[in-house]
């Protein structure tokens, strides 16, 4: 029995793998939109941290603005607005997807750079107006 099944086992495909693609922006853009969104779930941590500091008091409250107001603070506040907005994006182009536009290889790759570049673009934008609209830089 098991040397009926032998044979066939040699015909199958192989399945496809990382070093037969070419790697391209749409796939680079995909891991990283996966990426982003788990990146959400642990900066989420950092806005449950802000309400329990703001309802404990303020020591609490100035220990996390001590943190927030650290290089490494701004950092991860920084990446978590990118991944906040890099993911939202990225959601609006699979709307885009999911309605039938946009599909064929120009068009998707070029949706796929304007995500990656709009949402670059509106981190800084953002990032700008705050630090305006507080004040400047501290």
């Amino acid at each position: 029995m098991a040397e009926a099944k032998a044979p066939r086992l040699r015909n199958r495909p192989l399945s496809p793998h990382l070093q037969i693609y070419k790697p391209t922006l749409t796939m680079v853009m995909s891991i990283v939109h996966r990426i982003t969104g788990g990146a959400l779930y642990f900066g989420t941590l950092l806005l449950v941290w802000w309400l329990i500091a703001a309802a404990a008091g303020p020591n609490a409250y100035a220990t996390l603005q001590w943190f927030m107001e650290s290089l490494l603070g701004r950092l991860i506040l920084f990446g978590y607005t990118w991944a906040l907005i890099h993911h939202a994006l990225g959601g609006i182009k699979h709307l885009i997807w999911d309605l039938g536009y946009g599909l064929g290889p120009a068009e998707r790759e070029w949706l796929t750079a304007a995500t990656l570049a709009g949402s670059i673009a509106l981190t800084v934008v953002l990032w700008f107006l705050g630090y305006m609209i507080m004040g400047g830089i501290r």
